[in-house]
């Protein structure tokens, strides 16, 4: 069975058609800076292609996908879609009906940048395959064995029932792919193991597997919680929203801006949001890039720790996106200080991308996460004959 697989990103489209059960990808395509007039589209595979131009938001870009792939039409059995948000109605992997595209639309307001593009790839894949199986896979369903206590918010009841406030979580998608390769590489299921993955990248997030299970995680109603981010603030004294309001005279969406558009390491920095400049500028002395990075880590570090607490030990911490995968400097400085559990890096080894970077009793794995051999996996297991 040959499964089209739709990843709509904030400012990008990934896309695979892999064969299922065996897991090889046919086709795979990206088309990266979505909003801009220099957009790229990349094809390799089955189809080559290379194309430049302007795409003014997803559902065009995801137009331009579908009309060349329209050819292959003949070749795809079901379509498998990332949706990041499915708050509480949506807490597994689900064949899409029109009551999934309702729901979908219901949780926008919890995922304004998200849910909408994800929406749009549904709805492109849905004109161009009619006949085709759906299935949506989402980001928050893997946390959805987090317990009451960790997705709880102290505030009163009435509003949390009302307003569906509680800790969600991200990444999902991508904790299932890092834990499950983590483990193998030490002959071991996630089952057997008590993980702590950051998957590091523009966006970050910091999750807590206790035998297969995800038990808490950093990310919270919004993506905006927990770790410092490219443009995200990451946890902050909420009081300090209601200062600028009163004190500067900040409107909600000035702050929205800020918070998630103009803020982590590119606020502190003032350089970039690509983590690699800002690197780059604390190695020829920048002191506030060099704030930024130690921000960044020392905040990633504490939640190492306190996700060992939580779990009572780590076996394994696995490292996964752009940055956990690229940066031994960024691994380093967040390794730092962990020895008390077992964590110690080998120098030699933290150069590689992948595989076991440790000498520690506590083995340390950089692994690339694979959110769409994740998703072609559940869509198959949904709509393949039993």
């Amino acid at each position: 069975m040959r499964i089209l697989v739709l990843n709509s990103g904030g400012s990008s489209i990934k896309f695979k058609i892999i064969d299922q059960p065996a897991g090889e990808a046919y086709l795979a395509g990206l088309l990266e800076r979505v909003g801009q007039k220099d957009s790229l589209l990349e094809i390799k595979g089955a189809k080559q292609l290379r194309w430049k131009g302007a795409i003014a938001n997803h559902a065009q870009g995801l137009e331009l996908i579908c009309r060349e792939l329209a050819e292959l039409k003949s070749k795809v059995d079901a379509v498998g879609h990332r949706v990041v948000h499915g708050a509480t109605s949506c807490t597994g992997s689900v064949l899409v009906d029109d009551e999934i595209i309702a729901a979908l639309r219901e949780n926008i307001p919890l995922a304004p940048l998200h849910n909408p593009p994800n929406l749009a790839g549904i709805e492109a894949a849905r004109r161009l395959f009619p006949d085709l199986p759906q299935v949506a896979v989402f980001d928050t369903g893997y946390h959805g064995t987090l317990p009451p206590y960790a997705y709880t918010y102290a505030l009163p009841q009435e509003i949390i029932a009302k307003w569906r406030v509680r800790r969600y979580g991200f990444h999902g998608i991508a904790f299932r792919s890092i834990t499950g390769q983590a483990a193998a590489l030490l002959g071991k299921q996630p089952q057997e193991l008590r993980i702590v993955s950051l998957m590091l990248g523009s966006g970050t997030t910091a999750n807590a597997s206790l035998y297969g299970k995800s038990v808490d995680v950093s990310t919270g109603l919004t993506p905006l919680e927990g770790l410092v981010q490219s443009t995200r603030s990451g946890d902050l004294d909420p009081a300090l929203v209601l200062y600028l309001m009163r004190e500067a005279g900040y409107t909600a969406q000035r702050l929205d801006e800020i918070l998630n558009k103009e803020s982590g390491w590119l606020g502190i920095s003032g350089i970039s949001s690509d983590e690699r400049e800002v690197e780059q500028a604390a190695r020829e002395g920048n002191s506030q890039a060099k704030l930024a990075l130690d921000t960044f880590t020392y905040r990633t570090r504490k939640y190492v720790g306190a996700y060992a607490a939580a779990m009572g030990g780590i076996d394994l911490l696995a490292f996964s996106g752009g940055i956990g995968e690229h940066s031994p400097f960024v691994r380093r400085q967040i390794c730092q200080g962990l020895e008390f559990l077992g964590i110690r890096l080998d120098e030699t080894l933290n150069q590689r991308e992948e595989g076991v970077i440790s000498c520690g009793r506590t083995p340390v794995a950089v692994v690339s996460a694979n959110e769409e051999e994740i998703i072609a996996e559940d869509t198959y297991k949904l709509v393949s004959p039993r």
